[in-house]
């Protein structure tokens, strides 16, 4: 049997079952009683009602339609009527109670440290030195015909120490309790969160140092050393530029782009007379925009990637923003003039070409404690690139 129910003492709505037939109840208290009665019967035919449901309405409830007990006065003598609320109307519930934080973070993308994986990566001394000296020696004589009583020739031996000059920078973790605190309610680690961002600021910074150096000191990068012989121009291409691209297009042949790189390799084995070949190991550095050109295809369906593996099989091909163009969008590039390229020998004689040197990784200072707050100095180190054999390098610029 259906009957009229009513929530008491609940924000949700009162749910009602009608039914003209069903009896009528004159106070609140039989009311409640009936419905008591009733609940056993009506889970037992599977009627499940929500746990706030506990009585029938009053007959005068039925009558006059009005639900809202939140204030319960008397009104035209009739004593537990519902009256009018003194509150404001539900207006549903805040936005914040149906909103949540998503525990995964997002994290900005910047652009990849690459120069430690190209050259690989040493550490070189201490933070207390200022100056290393990196002995070369380069052996000298002269032969003499035979005879059994002349002493001529002599075998000797040149060395000297170029010298490089280290660089020492830092960067400051400064956090709060409230701050710490505030950033907890949203889920995020203040503390580990700078740690990182510290920690990734002073290896970009020695990443832009292993490619460019520190201005004022004896300190290069693998792109500016003062010892590497002069860029070569790229060959004219069929378009009437000498570059790849032509305003980001592709603008030159796989074949154009192959001589470019043939061009550096016949450079190498030159310049170093015949210690290297084309099957010695090196490495082809430029732009990542450079390396779409690998693969440009010819006629045949060959692309560059193909020539350059079927010809040089122990070349390895890798990238850097700083080989591109600088423009307004690759600040970090390195010349106006248009994308550049190294060609780098990993060994030449058995001795390695270049590697890229720090002296500090990441030294963490004391943390200091202040009244409601804590600061900490981190410190990082740099040789920039020690370049051992300059002979080994050959770039091109204008690609």
């Amino acid at each position: 049997m259906a009957r009229h129910l009513i929530i008491e003492d609940s924000d949700l709505p009162g749910d009602i079952i009608a039914n003209d037939s069903a009896p009528s109840y004159r106070t609140v208290g039989e009311a409640r009683a009936a419905f008591q009665r009733h609940k056993r019967d009506l889970i037992e035919q599977g009627v499940i009602l929500p746990y706030q449901m506990n009585r029938y309405m009053t007959a005068d409830e039925i009558r006059t339609g009005r639900m809202a007990f939140d204030a319960i006065v008397p009104s035209s003598g009739e004593s537990g009527l519902p009256g009018p609320l003194s509150t404001d109307p539900n207006a549903a519930l805040p936005w914040m109670v149906t909103s949540a934080i998503d525990p995964e973070i997002i994290r900005v993308i910047f652009a990849p440290l690459a120069f430690a994986k190209i050259l690989g990566e040493r550490k070189a001394g201490t933070w207390t030195e200022q100056t290393r000296f990196f002995p070369i020696v380069e052996s000298t004589g002269e032969v003499s015909s035979y005879d059994d009583f002349v002493n001529n020739g002599r075998a000797g031996a040149n060395f000297n120490y170029p010298q490089f000059q280290s660089y020492l920078f830092q960067t400051i973790l400064q956090y709060g309790e409230l701050q710490i605190d505030r950033a907890g309610l949203m889920k995020i680690n203040w503390v580990s969160e700078l740690g990182l961002a510290a920690a990734d600021l002073l290896n970009r910074f020695q990443n832009l140092s292993y490619a460019f150096g520190i201005e004022g000191l004896q300190n290069y990068g693998i792109l500016n050393n003062p010892y590497l012989s002069s860029a070569l121009t790229p060959a004219t291409k069929a378009w009437g530029g000498t570059s790849w691209f032509d305003n980001g297009s592709p603008a030159a042949t796989a074949n154009e782009v192959y001589n470019d790189i043939l061009a550096m390799v016949t450079q190498i084995v030159a310049q170093t007379n015949g210690a290297m070949d084309i099957d010695s190991p090196m490495k082809l550095a430029f732009s990542p925009q450079s390396q779409v050109a690998m693969g440009f295809a010819n006629s045949f369906g060959v692309n560059v990637r193909g020539l350059l593996k079927d010809n040089y099989p122990n070349l390895k091909i890798m990238t850097a923003p700083q080989y591109g163009q600088q423009t307004t969008a690759n600040s970090q590039g390195f010349s106006t003039a248009g994308n550049y390229m190294q060609l780098i020998a990993e060994k030449i004689a058995g001795q390695t070409v270049a590697y890229c040197a720090y002296n500090e990784k990441l030294r963490a200072h004391k943390i200091v404690p202040e009244l409601s707050s804590w600061k900490q100095k981190q410190t990082s180190g740099t040789w920039g690139t020690i370049l051992r054999s300059p002979v080994a390098v050959v770039q091109m610029i204008g690609i």
